[in-house]
């Protein structure tokens, strides 16, 4: 009798701890998929991004946009370029290699006879992405800001407008070229594929703040020597301008941590790198080595999930959007902008 008493009474202990691990289990794994970033829900972001939008079609969406927005348009119509491009290239698979103005012409005469954004796009599978795609891209490139303007008189004024309020990353005055050189093969330290477009200039041309933001890495690097990288205010640009001077490198105050106003000077054009040592000009040409990388989740930062976009068809773009600058100081022949400029960003 005893025996068997306590055969039940072990089968009892048995089942009971087997239940109390399996409740254990249960929290544990709620309780970490609740405050794990590696939860399914936390983890649903965009992963890859071709942007492969033409020169053309950004000055075509954006004057249409800036013109609706200054109410130089006659239809009434408040036009969002990033919304006609994620349209575009649904209807394109996000090509716009034969992109033609004509495209943009259909939507808009849709859009003029009653129709709305929601409901053209309403039926379209991937407008979401290309539009949260390009939102990433090119978010802050036109909105809202103030800029100081010369008067006749030499005086300067700040004057509120709407337009483009991202710069070339060469100061205005200053001769480059450049090539669509992303994804071509590069070898130092490891075979590599080029994620930027190098601009070819002069030692010393002063570098400019594509966007206001915020530096988040300063210093050596042995493949892009001396460099600096610059964090969007909203998280989803990480700017990155590389090969910078030998000796002098960085704009006068520049350092981690450092608030930059979109057309600021940040530094100057060299060929430093490809070199464990520092301050090493091993690059053969002088360049700024610009790229662009887009970040949905932090986990895509410094990581084989980082997302490199090709520049070369922005850098075309902002051409007509160059940042004036001046000697500043003469003994360190550091330059400064020559018109300065504020965005809500920078007021809050």
């Amino acid at each position: 009798m005893f025996i068997r008493s306590f055969k039940v009474t072990k089968k009892i202990i048995i089942f009971c701890f087997i239940l109390v691990f399996a409740i254990v289990s249960v929290f544990i794994y709620s309780f970490a998929v609740s405050n794990d970033d590696t939860s399914s829900e936390k983890k649903d972001f965009i992963k890859w991004v071709d942007f492969s939008v033409t020169c053309q079609a950004l000055q075509d969406t954006s004057k249409l946009d800036i013109d609706s927005h200054q109410g130089k348009t006659e239809d009434g119509i408040v036009y969002n370029w990033i919304e006609l491009l994620a349209y575009l290239a649904c209807k394109n698979g996000g090509n716009f290699k034969n992109y033609s103005k004509s495209d943009l012409d259909s939507l808009v005469a849709l859009l003029k006879d009653g129709q709305t954004m929601e409901n053209l796009s309403s039926d379209l599978k991937f407008y979401d992405y290309y539009f949260e795609s390009y939102s990433a891209v090119l978010g802050e490139f036109i909105g809202e800001y103030s800029a100081e303007v010369e008067q006749s008189d030499g005086s300067k004024v700040f004057e509120q407008n709407y337009g483009i309020k991202a710069f070339l990353p060469i100061a205005k005055n200053y001769q480059f070229s450049h090539y669509d050189d992303f994804g071509n093969s590069r070898s130092y330290g490891f075979k590599r594929t080029h994620l930027g477009n190098d601009l070819m200039g002069s030692i010393g041309t002063p570098i400019i703040a594509v966007e206001s933001g915020i530096v988040e890495h300063l210093g050596w690097n042995q493949y892009g020597g001396w460099r600096v990288g610059i964090r969007s205010f909203d998280g989803k640009r990480y700017y990155y301008y590389a090969h910078l001077r030998k000796n002098h490198p960085y704009a006068e105050g520049l350092e981690d941590g450092s608030v930059v106003k979109a057309g600021d000077v940040i530094g100057y054009l060299g060929m430093t790198g490809y070199s464990v040592k520092e301050n090493v000009n091993n690059i053969n040409v002088p360049h700024l080595h610009f790229g662009m990388q887009l970040i949905f989740d932090e986990s895509q930062v410094d990581s084989p999930n980082e997302i490199w976009i090709d520049v070369y068809q922005i850098v075309e773009f902002l051409k007509k959007n160059r940042s004036s600058v001046y000697m500043s100081n003469s003994e360190t022949k550091d330059y400064s902008r020559k018109f300065d400029f504020m965005e809500k960003n920078l007021e809050e």
